[in-house]
């Protein structure tokens, strides 16, 4: 039990830590539902693993009316764990969560079969999950990851990586410093389409000397959908 109430005291002092509108101890105890429902998790997780099913289903449940924050029971968060803003988080029975882990709003660790086993993601330590991420089935997020607002991750994700889109990608480039600073993080699907204009740039360009070099009269107005318009009413 010492070890619970030192774990509560941690838990408020990480909202200082990572929310700089933290300004008392009074505010975070009274206006923060993501401490609310990580500290009633943190009791019904003790009840669980005492074998107390029932009365830590009901305390979650009443967190999730209180809060709009789900977790069960049966899920492991480790230590410094901060949700922010949270209403709509999900965290299923058999995620397991480390360390210095930042969830914002909408985030799903959902589940992906019915079987009784692990079928819930396993969050490495330092891992921040962006605004409405989904999380799919016993998949693992290495340590130190990036999950961007509004991805679907059902992958592994390496230590170190930053994942954006749908299904979720990892991606190169600059890699946001602390938090993840969604105007500087690439979009893979751009960037696809910006190769390929490339690509076709380049091929244009190539046509356009092998026509010359062989004397072909070359049309710069022509247009291929026109063309092939006209052909096939030819």
């Amino acid at each position: 039990m010492f070890h619970l109430l030192g774990l509560l005291r941690e838990d408020m002092r990480t909202v200082f830590a990572e929310d700089p509108a933290a300004r008392n101890s009074l505010e975070v105890v009274f206006c923060y539902p993501g401490l609310h429902a990580l500290w009633m998790h943190r009791i019904a997780h003790y009840l669980w693993k005492h074998r107390l099913g029932l009365p830590s289903r009901f305390l979650s449940h009443c967190s999730r009316f209180w809060t709009g924050i789900e977790i069960h029971p049966g899920a492991t968060i480790g230590r410094r764990f901060f949700i922010d803003h949270g209403m709509g988080v999900v965290i299923g029975e058999t995620s397991d969560i480390g360390d210095d882990v930042l969830l914002y709003q909408g985030v799903v660790l959902g589940g992906t079969t019915h079987e009784k086993r692990k079928r819930h993601p396993t969050l490495g330590n330092n891992v921040v999950v962006g605004a409405g991420a989904t999380l799919l089935g016993a998949i693992t997020i290495g340590d130190d990851s990036r999950i961007g607002a509004g991805a679907v991750v059902v992958q592994n994700v390496p230590p170190g990586a930053t994942v954006v889109g749908v299904p979720g990608r990892a991606v190169t480039g600059e890699r946001p410093a602390e938090v993840l600073e969604h105007g500087r993080m690439p979009d893979p699907v751009s960037e696809a389409i910006r190769h390929i204009l490339d690509d076709q740039a380049g091929l244009a360009d190539r046509l356009r000397r092998v026509e010359k070099s062989l004397n072909i009269p070359v049309d710069e107005g022509k247009n291929t959908s026109g063309d092939s318009h006209g052909m096939a009413h030819g």
